[in-house]
Protein backbone atom coordinates (compact mmCIF):
# COMPACT_ATOMS: atom_id res chain seq x y z
CA UNK A 1 0.00 0.00 0.00
CA UNK A 2 1.48 3.45 -1.03
CA UNK A 3 2.60 5.58 1.65
CA UNK A 4 2.28 9.60 0.75
CA UNK A 5 5.05 11.04 -1.65
CA UNK A 6 6.20 14.45 -1.93
CA UNK A 7 7.61 16.51 -4.80
CA UNK A 8 9.22 19.74 -5.58
CA UNK A 9 9.06 21.59 -8.85
CA UNK A 10 11.05 25.04 -9.49
CA UNK A 11 9.19 26.95 -12.04
CA UNK A 12 10.42 29.87 -14.38
CA UNK A 13 8.00 32.38 -15.14
CA UNK A 14 8.13 33.70 -18.61
CA UNK A 15 6.70 36.59 -18.03
CA UNK A 16 5.38 38.95 -15.32
CA UNK A 17 1.61 37.60 -15.92
CA UNK A 18 1.58 33.25 -16.62
CA UNK A 19 0.14 30.34 -16.01
CA UNK A 20 2.39 27.16 -15.75
CA UNK A 21 0.63 23.75 -15.17
CA UNK A 22 2.22 22.37 -12.58
CA UNK A 23 0.09 18.85 -13.29
CA UNK A 24 1.74 18.43 -16.31
CA UNK A 25 4.96 19.54 -15.35
CA UNK A 26 4.63 17.14 -12.48
CA UNK A 27 3.94 14.01 -14.49
CA UNK A 28 6.52 15.02 -16.82
CA UNK A 29 8.61 15.03 -14.01
CA UNK A 30 7.68 11.31 -12.22
CA UNK A 31 6.15 9.48 -14.87
CA UNK A 32 3.25 7.59 -14.14
CA UNK A 33 4.38 7.53 -10.36
CA UNK A 34 0.83 9.44 -9.74
CA UNK A 35 -1.21 6.33 -10.68
CA UNK A 36 -0.87 4.96 -7.76
CA UNK A 37 -2.78 8.02 -5.82
CA UNK A 38 -6.01 9.18 -5.45
CA UNK A 39 -5.15 12.84 -4.70
CA UNK A 40 -2.53 15.57 -4.66
CA UNK A 41 -1.89 18.88 -2.85
CA UNK A 42 -0.86 21.56 -4.74
CA UNK A 43 1.37 24.38 -2.43
CA UNK A 44 2.86 27.46 -3.74
CA UNK A 45 5.05 29.15 -1.60
CA UNK A 46 4.63 32.59 -2.62
CA UNK A 47 2.23 35.38 -2.23
CA UNK A 48 1.92 36.61 -6.00
CA UNK A 49 1.70 33.06 -7.25
CA UNK A 50 -1.34 30.92 -5.99
CA UNK A 51 -3.79 28.62 -7.82
CA UNK A 52 -7.46 29.13 -8.72
CA UNK A 53 -10.34 27.44 -6.94
CA UNK A 54 -10.81 24.03 -8.90
CA UNK A 55 -14.81 25.57 -9.33
CA UNK A 56 -13.70 28.95 -10.64
CA UNK A 57 -10.87 27.16 -13.00
CA UNK A 58 -13.85 24.53 -14.66
CA UNK A 59 -15.87 27.14 -15.33
CA UNK A 60 -12.59 29.45 -17.55
CA UNK A 61 -12.53 26.26 -19.87
CA UNK A 62 -9.54 27.57 -21.89
CA UNK A 63 -6.15 29.34 -20.76
CA UNK A 64 -7.20 32.39 -22.51
CA UNK A 65 -10.52 32.45 -20.20
CA UNK A 66 -7.79 32.77 -17.46
CA UNK A 67 -5.83 35.55 -18.05
CA UNK A 68 -9.25 37.76 -19.17
CA UNK A 69 -10.42 36.78 -15.71
CA UNK A 70 -6.54 37.81 -14.28
CA UNK A 71 -6.79 40.99 -16.32
CA UNK A 72 -10.14 42.36 -15.19
CA UNK A 73 -8.46 42.27 -11.64
CA UNK A 74 -5.37 44.00 -13.04
CA UNK A 75 -7.56 46.49 -14.49
CA UNK A 76 -8.70 47.53 -10.91
CA UNK A 77 -5.77 47.48 -9.48
CA UNK A 78 -3.67 48.63 -12.21
CA UNK A 79 0.67 48.28 -11.97
CA UNK A 80 2.39 51.49 -11.02
CA UNK A 81 -0.92 52.94 -8.98
CA UNK A 82 -0.05 55.39 -6.25
CA UNK A 83 0.07 52.46 -3.87
CA UNK A 84 1.59 52.88 -0.38
CA UNK A 85 3.32 49.66 -0.12
CA UNK A 86 4.85 50.54 -3.36
CA UNK A 87 6.60 53.65 -1.83
CA UNK A 88 9.70 52.02 -0.88
CA UNK A 89 11.25 55.02 0.83
CA UNK A 90 8.77 55.03 3.44
CA UNK A 91 9.66 50.96 4.25
CA UNK A 92 11.59 50.82 7.32
CA UNK A 93 12.29 47.38 7.20
CA UNK A 94 14.10 47.72 4.09
CA UNK A 95 17.72 48.57 3.73
CA UNK A 96 18.99 50.67 1.04
CA UNK A 97 20.24 48.50 -0.69
CA UNK A 98 16.90 46.23 -0.59
CA UNK A 99 14.99 49.25 -1.70
CA UNK A 100 16.92 49.74 -4.78
CA UNK A 101 15.74 45.65 -6.19
CA UNK A 102 12.64 45.43 -4.15
CA UNK A 103 9.48 45.31 -6.60
CA UNK A 104 6.83 47.54 -6.23
CA UNK A 105 3.95 45.35 -6.92
CA UNK A 106 1.54 45.74 -4.78
CA UNK A 107 -1.17 45.26 -7.46
CA UNK A 108 -0.26 41.37 -7.78
CA UNK A 109 -0.46 41.03 -3.91
CA UNK A 110 -4.13 43.06 -4.41
CA UNK A 111 -5.02 41.12 -7.56
CA UNK A 112 -4.13 37.74 -5.94
CA UNK A 113 -6.30 38.16 -3.06
CA UNK A 114 -9.45 40.06 -4.87
CA UNK A 115 -8.86 37.00 -7.88
CA UNK A 116 -9.58 34.26 -5.05
CA UNK A 117 -6.29 32.95 -6.12
CA UNK A 118 -4.91 30.26 -3.31
CA UNK A 119 -1.79 28.61 -1.55
CA UNK A 120 -2.94 25.26 -1.61
CA UNK A 121 -5.22 23.67 -3.98
CA UNK A 122 -6.63 19.83 -3.60
CA UNK A 123 -7.28 18.07 -7.36
CA UNK A 124 -8.03 14.41 -7.96
CA UNK A 125 -4.87 12.70 -9.87
CA UNK A 126 -7.65 11.55 -12.45
CA UNK A 127 -8.63 14.34 -13.18
CA UNK A 128 -7.46 16.22 -16.42
CA UNK A 129 -7.93 19.68 -15.78
CA UNK A 130 -5.12 21.46 -16.09
CA UNK A 131 -3.63 22.92 -12.39
CA UNK A 132 -2.32 26.42 -13.15
CA UNK A 133 0.24 28.15 -10.80
CA UNK A 134 -1.05 32.06 -12.13
CA UNK A 135 2.31 34.00 -11.46
CA UNK A 136 1.38 38.04 -11.43
CA UNK A 137 4.69 38.71 -10.55
CA UNK A 138 7.15 36.50 -12.47
CA UNK A 139 9.16 38.80 -14.01
CA UNK A 140 10.39 42.45 -13.09
CA UNK A 141 13.08 45.05 -13.73
CA UNK A 142 15.65 43.28 -12.07
CA UNK A 143 15.22 39.61 -13.70
CA UNK A 144 12.81 36.51 -13.22
CA UNK A 145 11.55 34.87 -10.20
CA UNK A 146 12.37 31.15 -9.39
CA UNK A 147 9.15 29.56 -8.06
CA UNK A 148 8.66 26.86 -5.81
CA UNK A 149 5.72 24.36 -5.71
CA UNK A 150 5.31 21.20 -3.08
CA UNK A 151 3.23 18.64 -4.15
CA UNK A 152 1.90 15.75 -2.07
CA UNK A 153 0.25 12.31 -3.31
CA UNK A 154 -1.79 10.49 -1.36
CA UNK A 155 -4.79 7.96 -1.23
CA UNK A 156 -6.85 9.57 1.09
CA UNK A 157 -7.39 11.89 4.37
CA UNK A 158 -8.68 11.92 7.66
CA UNK A 159 -9.45 14.49 10.16
CA UNK A 160 -7.18 13.99 12.97
CA UNK A 161 -7.87 16.84 16.02
CA UNK A 162 -9.29 19.94 15.97
CA UNK A 163 -8.42 23.39 17.83
CA UNK A 164 -10.29 26.31 18.71
CA UNK A 165 -8.09 29.29 18.63
CA UNK A 166 -9.74 33.04 20.00
CA UNK A 167 -7.86 35.99 18.14
CA UNK A 168 -8.12 39.16 19.42
CA UNK A 169 -8.73 42.07 16.93
CA UNK A 170 -8.56 45.75 17.33
CA UNK A 171 -11.75 48.19 17.91
CA UNK A 172 -11.04 49.35 14.46
CA UNK A 173 -14.47 48.27 12.19
CA UNK A 174 -11.82 47.65 9.05
CA UNK A 175 -8.59 46.13 10.24
CA UNK A 176 -6.63 43.00 9.34
CA UNK A 177 -4.50 40.16 11.49
CA UNK A 178 -1.79 38.68 10.99
CA UNK A 179 -2.10 35.32 12.49
CA UNK A 180 1.86 34.67 12.84
CA UNK A 181 2.36 37.64 14.37
CA UNK A 182 4.94 36.60 17.23
CA UNK A 183 3.03 38.58 19.88
CA UNK A 184 0.01 35.91 19.41
CA UNK A 185 1.71 33.18 19.53
CA UNK A 186 -0.94 30.93 17.54
CA UNK A 187 2.21 29.57 15.43
CA UNK A 188 3.84 28.25 18.53
CA UNK A 189 0.55 26.71 19.70
CA UNK A 190 -0.24 25.11 15.87
CA UNK A 191 3.28 24.15 15.74
CA UNK A 192 3.20 22.09 18.95
CA UNK A 193 -0.42 21.22 17.81
CA UNK A 194 1.20 19.45 14.57
CA UNK A 195 4.21 17.84 16.69
CA UNK A 196 1.72 16.57 19.30
CA UNK A 197 -0.77 14.25 17.06
CA UNK A 198 2.71 13.09 14.97
CA UNK A 199 1.46 14.44 11.71
CA UNK A 200 3.96 13.34 8.80
CA UNK A 201 2.48 14.71 5.98
CA UNK A 202 -1.17 16.92 6.12
CA UNK A 203 -2.86 19.89 5.95
CA UNK A 204 -4.13 22.55 8.45
CA UNK A 205 -7.43 23.85 8.16
CA UNK A 206 -7.99 27.55 9.67
CA UNK A 207 -12.01 28.13 9.19
CA UNK A 208 -13.80 30.81 10.66
CA UNK A 209 -16.51 29.95 13.27
CA UNK A 210 -19.70 29.92 11.63
CA UNK A 211 -21.23 32.78 13.84
CA UNK A 212 -18.24 35.10 12.48
CA UNK A 213 -19.71 37.74 10.18
CA UNK A 214 -17.96 40.23 8.32
CA UNK A 215 -14.40 38.52 7.94
CA UNK A 216 -12.93 36.19 5.99
CA UNK A 217 -9.11 34.68 5.66
CA UNK A 218 -6.14 34.64 2.78
CA UNK A 219 -2.63 33.64 3.13
CA UNK A 220 -0.26 36.91 1.80
CA UNK A 221 2.27 39.08 3.05
CA UNK A 222 1.64 40.85 5.81
CA UNK A 223 3.62 43.98 4.81
CA UNK A 224 2.60 47.26 7.38
CA UNK A 225 1.30 49.40 3.96
CA UNK A 226 -0.33 47.27 2.26
CA UNK A 227 -2.34 45.64 5.18
CA UNK A 228 -2.91 48.69 6.79
CA UNK A 229 -3.16 51.30 3.96
CA UNK A 230 -3.91 49.35 0.77
CA UNK A 231 -6.13 46.66 1.87
CA UNK A 232 -7.76 48.96 4.04
CA UNK A 233 -8.64 51.03 1.51
CA UNK A 234 -10.34 48.89 -0.81
CA UNK A 235 -12.68 47.63 2.82
CA UNK A 236 -13.79 50.70 3.49
CA UNK A 237 -15.36 52.06 0.07
CA UNK A 238 -14.07 49.35 -3.42
CA UNK A 239 -15.85 51.90 -5.46
CA UNK A 240 -13.56 54.67 -4.60
CA UNK A 241 -10.60 52.61 -4.65
CA UNK A 242 -11.09 51.25 -7.66
CA UNK A 243 -11.98 54.70 -9.32
CA UNK A 244 -8.64 56.41 -8.04
CA UNK A 245 -6.53 53.64 -8.62
CA UNK A 246 -7.84 51.74 -11.85
CA UNK A 247 -8.94 55.45 -14.16
CA UNK A 248 -7.91 53.42 -16.96
CA UNK A 249 -10.70 51.14 -16.65
CA UNK A 250 -13.62 53.55 -17.55
CA UNK A 251 -13.79 55.82 -20.02
CA UNK A 252 -15.31 58.28 -17.85
CA UNK A 253 -14.44 57.65 -14.21
CA UNK A 254 -16.46 60.41 -13.19
CA UNK A 255 -19.42 58.28 -14.09
CA UNK A 256 -18.75 56.67 -10.73
CA UNK A 257 -20.66 57.76 -7.84
CA UNK A 258 -18.59 57.99 -4.28
CA UNK A 259 -20.69 55.11 -2.51
CA UNK A 260 -19.77 51.50 -1.06
CA UNK A 261 -20.83 48.58 -2.50
CA UNK A 262 -23.63 47.54 -0.15
CA UNK A 263 -25.70 50.80 -1.40
CA UNK A 264 -24.22 50.99 -5.15
CA UNK A 265 -25.45 48.28 -7.00
CA UNK A 266 -27.12 49.93 -9.60
CA UNK A 267 -24.37 52.00 -10.31
CA UNK A 268 -22.02 48.71 -9.98
CA UNK A 269 -23.85 47.38 -13.21
CA UNK A 270 -22.65 50.47 -15.43
CA UNK A 271 -19.42 49.77 -13.82
CA UNK A 272 -19.27 46.21 -14.61
CA UNK A 273 -20.39 47.32 -18.28
CA UNK A 274 -17.86 49.33 -18.54
CA UNK A 275 -14.98 47.37 -17.66
CA UNK A 276 -16.27 44.33 -19.60
CA UNK A 277 -16.50 46.99 -22.70
CA UNK A 278 -12.81 46.98 -22.41
CA UNK A 279 -11.98 43.65 -21.47
CA UNK A 280 -14.21 42.13 -24.56
CA UNK A 281 -14.28 38.82 -21.95
CA UNK A 282 -15.66 35.98 -22.73
CA UNK A 283 -19.49 34.10 -21.70
CA UNK A 284 -17.23 32.15 -18.87
CA UNK A 285 -15.50 35.28 -17.31
CA UNK A 286 -18.37 37.53 -17.67
CA UNK A 287 -20.29 34.68 -15.28
CA UNK A 288 -17.53 34.73 -13.02
CA UNK A 289 -17.19 38.37 -12.69
CA UNK A 290 -21.03 38.67 -12.16
CA UNK A 291 -20.69 36.16 -9.27
CA UNK A 292 -18.17 37.68 -7.67
CA UNK A 293 -19.25 41.66 -7.84
CA UNK A 294 -23.14 42.43 -9.08
CA UNK A 295 -24.53 43.25 -5.12
CA UNK A 296 -22.04 41.65 -3.33
CA UNK A 297 -19.96 43.35 -0.51
CA UNK A 298 -16.45 44.33 -0.73
CA UNK A 299 -15.29 40.93 0.80
CA UNK A 300 -16.46 39.12 -2.33
CA UNK A 301 -14.64 41.81 -4.60
CA UNK A 302 -11.44 41.02 -2.47
CA UNK A 303 -12.16 36.94 -2.68
CA UNK A 304 -11.44 36.26 0.69
CA UNK A 305 -12.48 33.09 2.17
CA UNK A 306 -13.94 31.53 5.34
CA UNK A 307 -11.53 28.68 5.22
CA UNK A 308 -7.60 28.63 4.68
CA UNK A 309 -5.44 26.02 4.26
CA UNK A 310 -1.02 25.23 5.16
CA UNK A 311 0.50 22.21 4.14
CA UNK A 312 2.33 19.99 6.99
CA UNK A 313 5.39 17.97 5.68
CA UNK A 314 8.23 16.35 7.54
CA UNK A 315 10.46 16.59 4.67
CA UNK A 316 13.80 17.33 5.78
CA UNK A 317 13.94 17.50 9.23
CA UNK A 318 11.65 14.33 10.08
CA UNK A 319 9.21 15.85 12.23
CA UNK A 320 5.71 17.50 10.72
CA UNK A 321 6.03 21.54 10.06
CA UNK A 322 3.31 23.89 9.16
CA UNK A 323 4.72 24.63 5.81
CA UNK A 324 4.62 28.34 4.43
CA UNK A 325 7.39 31.00 2.15
CA UNK A 326 9.32 33.29 3.51
CA UNK A 327 6.74 36.06 3.09
CA UNK A 328 3.61 33.93 3.56
CA UNK A 329 0.81 34.53 6.21
CA UNK A 330 -2.24 33.61 7.44
CA UNK A 331 -4.58 36.51 7.71
CA UNK A 332 -7.62 37.50 9.00
CA UNK A 333 -9.24 40.23 7.49
CA UNK A 334 -12.42 42.31 8.69
CA UNK A 335 -14.61 45.23 7.90
CA UNK A 336 -17.33 45.17 10.34
CA UNK A 337 -15.90 45.68 14.35
CA UNK A 338 -15.96 42.30 16.29
CA UNK A 339 -18.74 43.19 18.49
CA UNK A 340 -16.60 40.85 21.49
CA UNK A 341 -13.23 42.31 20.19
CA UNK A 342 -12.51 38.71 19.56
CA UNK A 343 -12.57 35.92 16.41
CA UNK A 344 -13.37 32.62 16.87
CA UNK A 345 -10.88 30.44 14.65
CA UNK A 346 -11.02 26.42 14.37
CA UNK A 347 -7.60 24.94 12.93
CA UNK A 348 -8.33 21.57 11.82
CA UNK A 349 -5.56 19.05 11.44
CA UNK A 350 -5.81 16.07 8.24
CA UNK A 351 -3.33 13.45 8.08
CA UNK A 352 -2.54 12.45 4.42
CA UNK A 353 -2.58 8.74 4.17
Amino acid sequence: MSTPSEFTLELRPARRCDAVDVGSRLRAQIGDALAAYRRAIYCSHHTTAGFLDRRVGARLRHRRDLFDFIAAFQHIFPANGDYEHDKLDKRLELSEAQRRVEPKNADSHLTFMSSGLSNCVTCDTADPTPVYLVDLDGVWEHGTRRRKTSVIAYRDEVAEASLDLDVGVSGHPVDSINLFAPELGLLDQLSEFVLDNGIGKGRLDLTLDEHEESAGLTVNEYETLLMQHDLREVLRDPLRFMREKGRNILRDPRAVPHKTLNYAQYDLVHLFNELMDVLGGSESVLEELVARLIGLPASRLLGVKRSISLLVSDSGNGDGRIVKGTYQSPILVQWRKAGSGRRRVRATLVRFR
